[in-house]
């Protein structure tokens, strides 16, 4: 029998507590490139990115924005297949890190907020990358719209957000269960505490595609099992073991819906230009 209008979960959507800022990740360089990029997760969530992105996108490189790039790992990968890459990036201590691991890659960077974009790198952009961004702002909707104002007609959009659903039920395996029932999930934004202060659901970016008059060609989650297991940190055997798994099901229901992150190729519906909407 369905719950009742009176028993059915009031999910929250993006800030828990009210934020009043963007999370700029200033001082925190080192930390992201030690306990994320360097570790099993980090591993993880780039090979999956790689198969997905590789059966995806064409062959041939083209102009490529990549905003809130942090480090540098996808501009590089997108330079390494022919694409001339901007990487767009507030943190300076992460801008400086990303300069540092491109080598002779053909990558230019700017220092700036996804807000200024519009202003400093227009485009229209064909590929417009954006991994892990929308969840460390306070205002993830208005985001959403200015990365569709920068994409050109008939371009794409590969998006990655935090997925909230994914963050309850890690919240429940780890037996913070006072915490999941009340949907208390997201974070401050303060300390070195890395919890998104704006955690999206699927049917947030489902809702905001149509109100964009946007397209999701695909989806994909990121990290479905790993996360979830007993041991956090595997033998280089286990980690081939896992990354086959995460390759094989992270476009299975109901599997993917369960991954940390959850990746979009987002195109626009009828290739027109979203100022012409307005």
């Amino acid at each position: 029998m369905p719950c009742s209008d009176d028993t059915a979960p009031r999910t929250r959507h993006g800030n828990d507590i009210p934020v009043g800022q963007d999370r700029i990740f200033d001082g925190l360089a080192d930390k992201f490139a030690n306990s994320l990029y360097a570790t099993a997760r980090g591993q993880i969530r780039l090979a999956v990115l790689d198969d997905v992105l590789s059966r995806a996108l064409p062959p041939e490189g083209g102009p490529a924005l990549d905003v809130g790039g942090g480090l540098g790992q996808m501009s590089g990968w997108l330079a390494e297949r022919g694409h001339r890459v901007t990487l767009a990036e507030p943190s300076a201590d992460m801008l400086a890190g990303a300069r540092a691991s491109f080598g002779g890659l053909p990558v230019q960077t700017l220092q700036a907020p996804i807000q200024a974009l519009p202003e400093q790198a227009p485009g229209p952009w064909p590929l417009i990358v954006c991994h892990a961004v929308l969840e460390w702002l306070a205002q993830p909707r208005e985001a959403f719209s200015i990365l569709n104002a920068l994409l050109a007609p008939g371009g794409r959009l590969s998006l990655m957000v935090f997925n909230r659903d994914a963050l309850r039920f890690s919240n429940v395996v780890k037996g913070n269960l006072d915490k999941a029932l009340e949907d208390r999930l997201s974070g401050t934004g303060r300390r070195q505490r890395l919890t998104p202060i704006s955690p999206l659901t699927h049917a947030d970016i489902e809702r905001w595609c149509r109100e964009e008059g946007l397209v999701i060609e695909s989806v994909a989650g990121i990290r479905i099992f790993h996360d979830y297991l007993r041991e956090r940190s595997p033998s280089e055997a286990q980690l081939e073991t896992i990354i086959e798994l995460e390759k094989r099901y992270c476009r299975v229901e109901p599997h993917w819906r369960l991954g940390r992150y959850l990746h979009y190729l987002i195109r626009r519906a009828d290739g027109t230009d979203p100022k012409e909407m307005s």
